[in-house]
């Protein structure tokens, strides 16, 4: 008997945890990991040498600085930051974001840190 299956419903998922800048493993696809988040304040400025990182706000408002200028993204609005290409997520206030990368993908990319966070399973 196999068990039948279930959407991952992300307002469930998001009840489940309130640590900051803490990734959660919400599904996975092919070698790709779904990630959660809860952010606020300013992460790290740090690149990801070898592979893009797609970020789309579930709720609230994330700014991605580039050197190049910003990106600021309301809900339901994605961007892609390519691959080698320093950014820095900034919130002013709680957000929520989905985020697609490869399986084992750093948050902190090349900065390490005190903010580094190994993503962990979210059931």
């Amino acid at each position: 008997m196999s068990t039948p299956p279930v959407p991952v419903v992300l307002a469930d998922r998001l009840a489940q945890f309130s640590e900051l800048w803490s990734p959660k493993i919400v599904a996975g696809v092919n070698d790709y990991e779904v990630k959660l988040a809860k952010v606020k304040g300013e992460f790290v400025w740090h690149t990801h040498e070898d592979t893009d990182e797609l970020f789309l706000v579930v709720t609230g408002r994330l700014t991605i600085r580039l050197r190049d200028g910003d990106v600021t993204l309301d809900p339901g609005e994605l961007f892609v930051v390519p691959r080698g290409v320093e950014h820095c997520p900034v919130a002013e206030e709680e957000t929520a974001i989905l985020l697609l990368e490869p399986a084992g993908t750093v948050n902190t990319g090349d900065a390490g840190g005190p903010m580094t966070r190994q993503a962990e399973v979210l059931g």
